[in-house]
């Protein structure tokens, strides 16, 4: 017997996730969208992007016979982080809010397994497979259709009830559950604003919901990994993995629930931590400091070249211009670069200043 919508969302709300939704797996009203936006650059050296892009849009290709999605949120915002003051504290390090705790990917796929597993107790005969992040899945556009929210100007995913401070999970699978009707409160509910666009350092957000990548900072802090271009270090200013600012000042979020999930907090007092204690750190030290976390996903080397632009934009402080000129010798070219870059913002601060 298949199991409702609502017993369903019970099960998913006992594991920890704000809200569960399903549909079918039509996507096509997505897909010139999302090959107009491919087509364009926009995704810079994120290739992953377009392999499999069949599957990525059609779901029953990525899982045969897969007719249904079911997509699950879970709010990750952990409070009293104070977002805006770090960023404002120019010598501490910003790190994305999402990054501060235990790498949601391990968290979400493991809910969603145990999920999955109860599912398929009550349907031994149809098959599930659950991702996070991990596989060819236009989880945004998946949400949306679901009814879970709309997606904003920033192209993010945003509800009503819970801004946009979560994460998203899906479960495909061949079982011909009941689909949620998608509700008329979760239409585009953007409007006119457009805080997002005005508030991006970078003016990565070039149009509604069009995203420059090359110029956004969780892309060039997280994913590229070659030099950043000299034109946009500057705009980076203390943000070292990821960026927050479209979320910040999005109206949606302020009243944005907060997690207590313990999975979420802030580990290791990485929420207000120094850049230069950050860019003293060994790599044998920053895999420590690393170890569980989404940051797992930049290495030392890319490590050191956000820091070595952060420090660039803090304080001509003798501490921060001894910590880079102590690591220039040691340093890759790649983040020798950035070093001397930094050294060169620093020193003509302090010559100015009259340090």
């Amino acid at each position: 017997m298949l199991p409702d919508l609502q017993t369903i969302k019970t099960w998913g709300q006992a594991l920890g996730f704000a809200d569960i939704a399903i549909s079918d797996v039509d996507l096509s009203a997505h897909a010139p969208h999302v090959r107009a936006w491919l087509a364009r650059g926009f995704a810079g050296d994120m290739g992953y992007l377009e392999r499999n892009l069949d599957k990525r849009l059609q779901p029953e290709l990525l899982e045969t016979d897969t007719c249904r999605v079911i997509t699950a949120r879970m709010d990750y915002l952990p409070a009293d982080t104070q977002p805006l003051q770090v960023l404002h504290t120019s010598e501490q390090a910003y790190i994305s809010r999402y990054a501060l705790g235990r790498d949601y990917h391990k968290v979400l796929r493991r809910r969603l397994a145990k999920l999955a597993e109860q599912i398929n107790a009550q349907l031994p005969s149809h098959q599930f497979r659950a991702f996070t992040d991990t596989a060819p899945v236009l989880e945004k556009a998946l949400a949306a259709k679901s009814g879970l929210g709309w997606i904003g100007k920033h192209t993010l995913l945003l509800n009503k009830e819970a801004g946009s401070w979560f994460f998203l999970g899906e479960i495909y699978t061949n079982a011909p559950l009941d689909i949620d009707v998608e509700d008329s409160a979760y239409k585009d509910a953007c409007g006119k604003c457009q805080a997002c666009m005005t508030v991006c350092p970078t003016q990565a957000i070039i149009g509604p919901k069009q995203l420059d990548a090359r110029r956004c900072i969780s892309y060039l802090t997280i994913e590229h990994k070659g030099v950043i271009p000299e034109s946009l270090r500057s705009a980076m200013g203390n943000r070292i993995y990821g960026c927050d600012d479209c979320q910040l000042y999005c109206p949606w979020n302020r009243q944005a629930p907060t997690t207590s999930e313990p999975d979420f907090q802030p580990r290791h007092g990485l929420e207000q931590v120094q850049l230069v204690d950050l860019f003293r750190l060994t790599e044998t030290e920053f895999l420590t400091l690393t170890e569980g976390s989404a940051m797992r996903r930049v290495g030392y080397e890319q490590w050191q070249r956000n820091l070595a632009v952060g420090l660039g934009n803090g304080p001509a402080s003798a501490e921060a211009i001894a910590a880079l000129q102590n690591r220039l010798a040691s340093a890759s070219p790649m983040v020798a670069e950035h070093i001397t870059w930094a050294l060169q913002k620093l020193q003509q601060q302090a010559s100015q200043s009259g340090i």
